[in-house]
């Protein structure tokens, strides 16, 4: 059966979370380096955020980006963080609750509100 591939999937769901939150510690740490920590706090930022930059309402664009961008973001801050200080990220999120993040929440509103303003003022002046 199924069992397998689903249970090593719902491992890798749990891991993909845990390493949010690692990366969302490692960027308030100032011993990571400093593209590091920019890198880590842009992912876990947008990983956290409670509203996605394209809405899962689009088909397939909306699941393409948490698919693609967060898996790939997190790939190369993990390879920019240290290994000794990811591991300590990882044991500490383990005892956290996911943060969310209400600044790129606000970012990606305003975003969308720019956008619409300048389709609205586009569509005027046709």
């Amino acid at each position: 059966m199924i069992v397998g591939p689903l249970t090593a999937l719902r491992g890798w769901a749990r891991a993909l979370k845990r390493d949010v939150v690692a990366l969302w510690i490692a960027a308030r740490d100032p011993r990571t380096p400093w593209r590091a920590r920019l890198l880590a706090g842009a992912v876990a930022t947008y990983a956290l955020s409670p509203i996605d930059l394209i809405p899962d309402a689009i088909p397939v664009l909306g699941v393409l980006d948490d698919l693609l961008i967060v898996p790939a973001g997190l790939w190369l801050a993990l390879r920019w963080v240290p290994p000794a200080l990811m591991a300590e990220y990882r044991a500490a999120a383990l005892d956290r609750d996911r943060p969310r993040s209400r600044i790129a929440a606000a970012v990606i509103i305003l975003l969308w509100l720019g956008a619409i303003g300048i389709t609205l003022w586009w569509w005027r002046g046709r």
